[in-house]
């Protein structure tokens, strides 16, 4: 008869393992700690993280404050809190004008040379000239037919004409004209002479043929020019007072072109 071996029977709580120690803990303390074991994974993501934040907390910082500092003048001030606005505008003048440019100039350095050939200055006469001009603008008077009524100047003299012929400088050129609005050259003619009673037309070659050719060494002031196309009353020396061209005023000149000669009418 066999006989049967008894079976032991495990408790149904098996025993409590041993909490796990880690390797570090056993490791003994004389190893290096170059080759003790490296953080986790776990922590060392944590050390990037606070790294990473910490980076731009002082690129945030940073930044801004290099910015700020690049923007500023080279004399920038910033007045104290209990500095009045008027003594800082006063502090910032002083610094502005401290830092201000200067240029010594030598004093042997030559002065610069002005050149006023450029500049025209407008003589007495020109500027009573252009006061009649306007007068004569708005003329009303008497006309050359009116004179040749009614001469004022009765008894005929060649000086006389030539000074009556100067007080109508300064009246400008128009064509057709023969009043002190606006003359023409044979205008101007016939109207001073109207003042001494002679009537001429109103061309220039009308005037010369009208007139009595002389010879310019006989001429006198109060004759008339004739050149072609153009006409004028003498003045003495080889000039005339005419009535020019558009844009012209009545005016006392040289005796512009060679090919004149000389009629007088009166005598």
């Amino acid at each position: 008869m066999t006989t049967a071996t008894p079976r032991t029977t495990e408790p149904n709580n098996p025993p409590t393992a041993p909490a796990a120690i880690s390797a570090e803990a056993t490791r003994p303390s004389w190893i290096p700690a170059a080759f003790r074991a490296k953080p986790s994974s776990s922590n060392r993501s944590s050390s990037l993280n606070r790294s990473n934040a910490l980076s731009l907390a002082v690129t945030a910082l940073v930044v801004p404050a290099l910015f700020a500092t690049v923007a500023l003048p080279a004399y920038a001030y910033t007045p104290a809190e209990d500095t009045t606005v008027a003594e800082a505008r006063t502090q910032l003048q002083d610094i502005t004008s401290t830092n201000a440019q200067q240029m010594v100039v030598s004093a042997e350095a030559a002065a610069p040379s002005v050149d006023r050939d450029a500049f025209k200055a407008t003589s007495a006469a020109e500027m009573e000239r252009a006061a009649i001009a306007a007068a004569y603008a708005a003329y009303s008077g008497p006309t050359a037919a009116d004179f040749l009524a009614n001469p004022p100047y009765p008894n005929f003299d060649l000086a006389q004409v030539a000074q009556v012929a100067l007080q109508y400088q300064g009246v400008p050129y128009r064509f057709g004209g023969a009043t002190p609005a606006g003359f023409d050259c044979s205008g101007l003619v016939l109207f001073v002479y109207a003042q001494f009673g002679i009537s001429l037309p109103h061309s220039v070659s009308g005037t010369a043929a009208i007139g009595t050719p002389i010879a310019t060494a006989d001429a006198r002031p109060g004759d008339i020019v004739i050149m072609p196309g153009h006409s004028g009353i003498y003045m003495g020396n080889g000039t005339f007072i005419d009535a020019p061209d558009y844009g012209g005023v009545v005016s006392v000149r040289p005796i512009y072109d060679s090919n004149f000669y000389i009629v007088r009418v009166g005598i």
